[in-house]
């Protein structure tokens, strides 16, 4: 009796396997062929949003982009400092060449951030009040935030092509687990005895929701914001092999071409627009807490 299947795993027959794959592969591209154009009509509106935002930052002079992005900063954060790194940044970004690349990742970035807030949170209030959601959509999350990016990539560029619309859909696939997790575990973390005093005072659930426990998670939350935008701008250069526009093309024209200086000045621009959103965010988000914790004493 041959012992060979306790040192080699046993595996289906290969003709079996490439029927099965080329019967996988037949139906995702006739399915593609007979709704890619249904579908993309769908995102129609979401196109010429992206496109009129884009627009509107590569055409507003420079001047009044710097102007509104420090009043921005100055407001969420109160912070001088902060605020000056942010204009030597963008001026340096200007200085180098970089001003419109910045732009366009400025506002794919924006763009996919929103969606992402607007599709995360829900979705997080969703699971935080109910076990069985959150039993659904956490294996869900699990598989979004391990599957390499490259794999997702194929099925949503064989469904809507190349552009911009395909890079908003991977760069949001990728960077939405962050916003939902920590909505989900900040309205959850919240005292329970805080919620049984609204409940005393006669508030409904929607009441205790938006008037309680969202205000008490939001330090959470946005430490989810500040992920999702950090994992948003990472997908920047594989969102470039797309066609997205922006400061991973010429990264990923680097990479190809082994032009050093190009390749390390995009990708510092990419560094630099990272670090302005985070200290941002986690700005606001701290001046949140001490503002909440202060209302809490009183």
């Amino acid at each position: 009796m041959s012992l060979s299947w306790l040192t080699e795993f046993p595996e289906m027959d290969r003709s079996d396997l490439l029927a099965i794959r080329k019967t996988l592969d037949a139906a995702y591209r006739d399915f593609s062929r007979s709704y890619g154009d249904a579908i993309e009509s769908v995102f129609d509106p979401l196109l010429r949003f992206l496109v009129w935002f884009e627009q509107l930052l590569l055409n507003t002079p420079w001047l009044i982009i710097i102007a509104v992005i420090l009043t921005i900063v100055y407001r969420a954060s109160r912070a001088w400092k902060l605020t000056v790194g942010v204009a030597i940044s963008l001026g340096l970004i200007g200085y180098f060449g970089m001003w419109d690349d910045t732009m366009r990742t400025l506002s794919i970035i924006t763009v996919c951030t929103l969606l992402s807030i607007v599709l995360g949170i829900p979705i997080g209030i969703l699971m935080s009040g109910s076990k069985r959601i959150q039993g659904i959509v956490t294996p869900i999350l699990d598989v979004m935030q391990t599957m390499p990016a490259f794999v997702y990539l194929i099925p949503v560029v064989m469904l809507l092509g190349i552009g911009k619309i395909p890079g908003v859909i991977a760069v949001v696939i990728y960077a939405i687990p962050p916003v939902i997790r920590l909505t989900n575990l900040g309205i959850r973390l919240v005292d329970k005895e805080v919620l049984e005093a609204s409940a005393a005072y006669g508030a409904n659930r929607w009441q205790t929701l938006w008037g309680v426990q969202m205000p008490l998670a939001m330090p959470t939350i946005m430490a989810g914001i500040n992920q999702t935008i950090m994992m948003a701008l990472a997908m920047v250069v594989i969102a470039s092999m797309i066609g997205v526009k922006g400061l991973g093309q010429p990264v990923l024209k680097a990479i190809t071409n082994q032009y050093f200086t190009l390749g390390l000045f995009n990708g510092l621009a990419i560094v630099a627009l990272a670090i302005i959103f985070d200290r941002v965010s986690q700005a606001y988000a701290k001046r949140a807490q001490r503002h909440l914790g202060g209302d809490h004493h009183e």
